[in-house]
């Protein structure tokens, strides 16, 4: 009796892993079922190579000029002194700057200074309401680390989410740049990335990340700024109707931060003297009985005035807003 109750739970045993295999075998083949990569996972990449910004020891800012020339003199305008339509909606904005990435080798100094710069220009110029502003800072000495991977792609998501068609979002990220062939979705044979980490490690986002991260938000009133190397490499994923994507660098140029200005040079022309300090306003826009403040600056003419004031950055833009854009 105890012979045949032993053979009959092998069998029945048996009979149960075969089905579970079949149901395995069958939810894996579903296509009404299809397994979606994690966007929080960094995708799989080669030939990896780490473009750090670059600190220089110098003299302070160069004497001013204007904006709609380079420092040759020559003639570089991006703002047409139209102002296009204005944001309806809520100003949303992502800050980021990493001044202490992990260990101590690829450190930096004024990153987040470059951040704190960009969020003082946002709320003292724009109007942007500090509590609408999501702020990641790694600097030396902080208790916490704040720009994780992780922790912005799920602020990406979140204002997502939250965002609405006439609404204002602004991404802003000053620290390294990265290259490398990425299985990040798009069909590029060199991948550009912006640097970030877990805690432990250097991590990138690249620039397919990013592209897919931003691709179903609701408003097309979206403001890139990117203080890094190989920053330019980001535009061609990120062009869209709507967007302005202002870059520090040429897709394959360098960023640089300067122990004078305290500041990336690109994010000290176009955030504290050019928005902050209205240095760049050169146009009084008038546009539907509308006269624009002295220090209301649209982000061509600070992207113009740090074309005209940079002697290291090649700042470069990708432009695809009707007219200037005030955020």
């Amino acid at each position: 009796m105890k012979k045949q109750n032993f053979l009959g739970t092998v069998v029945l045993a048996s009979c149960l892993i075969v089905l579970l295999m079949f149901a395995s075998i069958s939810y894996a083949a579903n296509p009404n079922e299809p397994t979606k990569p994690n966007p929080l996972k960094p995708v799989q990449a080669v030939n990896i190579e780490l473009v750090k910004k670059i600190s220089v020891k110098g003299p302070g800012a160069a004497p001013i000029r204007p904006p709609g020339r380079d420092k040759k003199g020559k003639s570089k305008s991006t703002a047409t002194g139209i102002l296009g339509t204005e944001a309806t909606g809520t100003r949303f904005a992502i800050i980021i700057g990493i001044s202490d990435y992990p260990g101590t080798a690829n450190d930096l100094q004024f990153c987040d200074d470059d951040a704190r710069d960009m969020k003082d220009a946002l709320i003292s110029s724009y109007g942007f309401l500090e509590g609408n502003i999501q702020t990641f800072i790694d600097e030396e000495g902080a208790e916490t680390v704040n720009a994780t991977r992780t922790n912005i792609l799920n602020a990406i998501r979140e204002l997502q989410d939250k965002a609405q068609a006439n609404d204002e979002i602004v991404f802003f990220f000053s620290g390294h740049g990265m290259k490398g062939f990425a299985d990040d979705g798009d069909k590029e044979r060199v991948d550009e990335s912006i640097v970030v980490h877990d805690g432990t490690e250097i991590v990138p986002i690249w620039d397919g990340e990013l592209r897919d991260a931003f691709a179903e938000f609701a408003t097309l009133r979206i403001n890139f700024i990117f203080d890094s190397c190989l920053a330019g490499g980001m535009k061609k994923d990120l062009e869209a109707e709507g967007r302005v994507i202002a870059m520090a660098s040429t897709e394959s140029g360098f960023s640089y931060e300067l122990s004078a200005l305290e500041n990336g040079e690109f994010t000290y022309y176009f955030a504290e003297e050019g928005i902050l300090e209205g240095q760049a306003n050169i146009h009084d826009y008038d546009n539907d009985g509308l006269l624009n403040e002295i220090n209301q600056v649209t982000v061509e003419e600070a992207f113009d005035y740090a074309v005209a004031n940079c002697d290291n950055d090649k700042p470069t833009i990708g432009d695809y807003f009707e007219n200037d854009l005030l955020p």
